[in-house]
C-alpha cells in the first residue's frame, strides 16, 4: 500500500528526519529482499514456442538418424526400429526442453510420463487429422503437414500448460 507523503517530506524540510531514516532502510532492505514484479504471462510465449519449435526439429533429426541406423545397420524389423527411435526421439525433446525451452533445473520422472503422454496425444491429433483429410480427397504432403501443425498446437499447449506449467520468471 502506497504511503502519502507530506509537504515537509516532498521540501527537505526540518522534521523528516525519520522519513530519511525510513526511507534508507526500506533501500537497504530491497537489495536483501527483491520485489517480485508481475509480468505478462503472455510476454514471453513467442519466444517460447520458438524454442519448443528448435527443439522438435531436433527430434525428427534425431528420430530419423535413429531409425535409419537400426533399420538398415542394426536389421532391427521396421515396427521396432521405429518405436525405439520414436522413443529416444521423445528421450532427447524431453531433456532439451526441460533444460532449455522451460530452464527447469533438474529432470524430473513425473514430468517425462506427462510429456510421453502429451507427445502420444499429439500423435493421436495427426493421425486423425491426416486420416481424415486424405478420406476427403486432400493430398497426403498437404494434409501431413496440417496435422504436424495441428499435432504442434497440441503438444505446445499441454506442453506449458500440464506438463511444465507456466510459471512467472
Amino acid at each position: 500500500m502506497q504511503r502519502f507523503r507530506t509537504f515537509s517530506e516532498r521540501t527537505g524540510e526540518p522534521g523528516d528526519e525519520a522519513d530519511s531514516t525510513d526511507r534508507h532502510a526500506r533501500r537497504r532492505a530491497g537489495i536483501l529482499f527483491r520485489v517480485r514484479q508481475v509480468r505478462n504471462p503472455m510476454a514471453g510465449m513467442p519466444g517460447l514456442a520458438l524454442r519448443f519449435a528448435v527443439v522438435g526439429g531436433g527430434g525428427v533429426v534425431v528420430n530419423s538418424v535413429v531409425l535409419f541406423v537400426l533399420y538398415h545397420w542394426a536389421g532391427l524389423p521396421l515396427l521396432v526400429a521405429s518405436s525405439i527411435a520414436v522413443e529416444i526421439a521423445v528421450v532427447h525433446n524431453y531433456l532439451l526442453n526441460d533444460r532449455w525451452t522451460f530452464a527447469v533445473a533438474t529432470p524430473s520422472l513425473g514430468r517425462f510420463i506427462k510429456f510421453n503422454v502429451s507427445v502420444l496425444g499429439g500423435l493421436g491429433v495427426n493421425v486423425l487429422i491426416v486420416w481424415s483429410l486424405v478420406r476427403t480427397g486432400m493430398h497426403l504432403l498437404l494434409a501431413n503437414c496440417l496435422g504436424i501443425a495441428a499435432a504442434f498446437a497440441v503438444n505446445f499447449a499441454s506442453s506449458t500448460g500440464w506438463v511444465w506449467g507456466r510459471r512467472s520468471r
